[in-house]
């Protein structure tokens, strides 16, 4: 069975990885063209493996659908995609396309998927591998895989330590059930659907007036990327690593109630936040407690 994979990054690069690992034949690889200084992942390793490697900018651009065609894939698969992929390319492998998506389909449709299920405060996620069609995220399901997520969880940790190997295990799963006939291809259910626009900074700013709970959500929903953001004497303020605590904080929202060495805590509506780690803008990621010391943030100082 011929597989061509369409991908990028980190993620892409160990789906490779396995299925190489796995003796499975890869006719080629797509993968978007390299950023200055920063060849991808993905393309590297099929170069160094002898494998016909593409990069256009656009998978809808003029000569891809000839090039994949050339391939004679009997399937495609896609581990991390952010292009728009073609219809004709999706149905030309006589066995069809598969793709990663880190939602439990159809909950949490679109780009930002592992951001919105931690800044909703959803305990629990997971995984499709879908058939994808020309809608965002609608195509039948083939398989999914469910995982917990943790009160402390980050959409970084949620994804690197939980989402990114389950997914590589489970795309070598689904190979195995369409090589066997045996993928299913499940219709999604419409009325349960949801879909979220990219979690982007226009929509991370802390409101300190909002419930404790809902603050914390948002900065590890927006952690590592976008940063939840505040303002502070006129400056954004990036705020990454932070604990919740319901108990002994009380003031103004966005009060600044007290700084030590690891941090300074920050009211809310009931209760605040102890921030551990920020960045100001157009400074490094820095230790909440430095970054206290250095600038002079001081209890009594307001955010936002």
């Amino acid at each position: 069975m011929r597989i061509v994979l369409i991908g990028q990054a980190a993620f892409g690069e160990k789906v490779l990885d396995a299925f190489l690992a796995r003796g499975e034949c890869v006719a080629g690889v797509f993968c978007p063209p390299d950023a200055p200084g920063r060849p991808d992942p993905l393309g590297q390793l099929a170069q160094r493996h002898g494998l016909p490697v593409h990069q256009p900018r656009r998978m809808r651009a003029a000569g891809v659908y000839e090039t994949f065609a050339a391939l004679q894939p009997d399937l495609a698969v896609m581990a991390f995609v952010t292009d728009i992929v073609p219809e004709r390319l999706l149905t030309y492998p006589p066995l069809g396309t598969i793709q990663f998506h880190p939602s439990l389909l159809p909950r949490h449709r679109g780009g930002s998927a592992i951001n919105w299920a931690v800044i909703q405060g959803e305990t629990e996620t997971g995984l499709t591998i879908f058939w994808p069609d020309q809608g965002i995220d609608t195509g039948p399901i083939l398989l999914q895989k469910t995982v917990a997520i943790g009160p402390d969880d980050t959409t970084g940790s949620l994804y690197f330590n939980k989402l990114f190997p389950l997914g590589v295990e489970a795309l070598g799963e689904a190979v195995d059930q369409v090589r066997a006939g045996t993928a299913p291809r499940r219709p999604q259910d419409e009325a349960l659907a949801t879909a979220e626009p990219l979690c982007t900074e226009a929509l991370t700013g802390i409101d300190w007036a909002r419930p404790a709970g809902q603050v914390y959500n948002l900065i590890r929903g927006a952690n590592p990327q976008p940063g939840a953001a505040t303002a502070w004497r006129g400056r954004r303020l990036k705020i990454f690593d932070c604990e919740r605590r319901a108990q002994g904080l009380a003031g103004r929202p966005g009060e600044v109630l007290a700084v030590a060495g690891d941090g300074f805590a920050v009211a809310a509506a009931d209760g605040g936040v102890w921030v551990k780690r920020v960045q100001l803008d157009g400074e490094a990621k820095t230790k909440a407690g430095e970054f206290a010391a250095a600038h002079g943030l001081a209890a009594g100082d307001v955010l936002g």
